[in-house]
C-alpha cells in the first residue's frame, strides 16, 4: 500500500488508541511487524500543546519512518495549524480523527460527530491538505447511526479534498464497540475510490485479516484492541498474508522478554512513578487470555517501583517456565 511517498509493508496497521498507542507501544508493534503505527490522538487546540501529556504524544525521536500522527478537532483553521505544528515536530503523515465515538469527544463536535456535517468535513479536509506538504489521511466510521450510514459520501468528499488514504471502522458511532463490525460498507467505499482504503474493526487474527481483505477489497487492515497484550499479532498477520501459514503463538520465554522490554520502555519514557502505573493496564492485557490472569495481576500489581515491577514479572514468568506455579513467583 502506498501513502504518498511511503510504501506501507506489511499491510497491517496499528490503530490510534488514546492511552494505548504511546511511543513505547508504537515502537514495539513496529518491531513486531506493523507496517504503520498511528499515534494517539493529539488535540488541535494550541493551548494544550505544551502540556506534559501533549509533549509526550508529540515525541517521535527515534521512531521508524513513516511517522503518522493523528489530530482531532472541529475548526478547520485550528486543525490546519495543528497539522503544521505536528509536521514541524516530526509527523510524516497527518491523520484526521473522524472516527472516535467517545462522548467527551463527540460532545465537542469532534471525532465521529463531524460525520453529521458533510460540508464541515469538506472544509476541514481541504484546510489540512492545503496546510502541509505531507500526506493527509482520514479515519471515519460507517456513519453516525444505522439510519445515517453516510461513509460513502464522506469518502468521496475525502478523495476530492486530496486525502491520500482512508480508514473505515465498520461500525456506526452509536455502536461504539458493541456488536459485530460490518464490512459491506467498506467494500462499497473501496469500489468507488482510487485512494487506498484500510479496513478496521474486529480484526483479531491472521485468518480474520485475510477474510476482511477478501470481503472488502481493502488495501490494508488496521488492528486496535486485539493488539493490546498481543503485539506479536502484527507479525502473525503479515506472515499469514504472505505465506498462507499460521505462526505458532510465542512461547512463555519470548512473551517474558517482550513484556519486560515493554515495561522498561514505559519506565524510561514516563519516569518511574507514572511508568509503573501505566504499565499495570498492559500487564493485565498480556495476561487476559491466560488461565492464571487474576493471580498474575494480584502478584504484579503489588509493585510500587520499577525494580519491583520488573522483578515480580520476571519471577512470575520464570516460575511458569519452570512449571512451579504461582507460589514461587509470589
Amino acid at each position: 500500500m502506498q501513502i504518498g511517498p511511503y510504501t506501507i509493508q506489511p499491510r497491517v496497521v496499528l490503530a490510534p488508541m488514546a492511552g494505548v498507542t504511546d511511543k513505547p507501544f508504537r515502537l514495539l508493534c513496529k518491531r513486531l511487524g506493523a507496517g504503520l503505527a498511528v499515534s494517539e490522538m493529539t488535540i488541535s487546540d494550541p493551548r494544550f500543546w505544551n502540556t506534559r501529556k501533549s509533549l509526550r504524544r508529540m515525541d517521535h525521536a527515534g521512531e521508524p519512518d513513516p511517522v503518522s500522527v493523528q489530530i482531532a478537532g472541529t475548526e478547520p483553521r485550528q486543525l490546519a495549524e495543528a497539522a503544521r505544528y505536528n509536521v514541524d515536530h516530526g509527523a510524516q503523515i497527518v491523520d484526521i480523527n473522524m472516527g472516535c465515538p467517545a462522548k467527551k469527544v463527540c460532545n465537542a463536535w469532534a471525532g465521529s460527530a463531524l460525520m453529521r456535517d458533510e460540508a464541515l468535513v469538506g472544509r476541514i479536509l481541504e484546510a489540512v491538505v492545503a496546510a502541509v506538504p505531507v500526506p493527509v489521511t482520514l479515519k471515519i466510521r460507517t456513519g453516525w447511526d444505522a439510519a445515517n450510514r453516510n461513509a460513502p459520501v464522506i469518502a468521496r468528499i475525502a478523495e476530492a479534498a486530496g486525502i491520500q488514504a482512508l480508514t473505515v471502522h465498520g461500525r456506526t458511532r452509536d455502536q461504539h464497540y458493541t456488536g459485530q463490525a460490518e464490512y459491506a460498507t467498506i467494500a462499497a467505499i473501496k469500489a468507488g475510490l482510487r485512494i487506498p482504503v484500510i479496513a478496521n474493526g474486529d480484526i483479531d487474527s491472521p485468518r480474520k485479516a485475510a477474510q476482511v481483505l477478501a470481503e472488502t477489497g481493502a488495501d490494508a487492515v488496521m488492528v486496535g484492541r486485539a493488539a493490546q497484550g498481543r503485539p506479536w499479532i502484527f507479525r502473525a498477520i503479515a506472515h499469514y498474508l504472505a505465506t498462507g501459514e499460521e505462526l505458532p503463538e510465542p512461547g512463555l520465554e519470548e512473551v517474558r522478554a517482550i513484556l519486560l522490554g515493554h515495561l522498561q520502555a514505559l519506565h524510561a519514557f514516563y519516569g518511574e512513578e507514572q511508568g509503573v502505573r501505566i504499565a499495570r493496564k498492559h500487564l493485565g492485557w498480556y495476561a487476559k487470555d491466560r488461565a492464571e490472569n487474576a493471580a498474575f495481576r494480584a502478584v504484579v500489581n503489588r509493585a510500587q517501583t520499577a525494580e519491583e515491577q520488573l522483578r515480580l514479572t520476571a519471577g512470575y514468568f520464570d516460575a511458569l517456565v519452570a512449571g512451579e506455579g504461582l507460589s514461587a513467583a509470589a
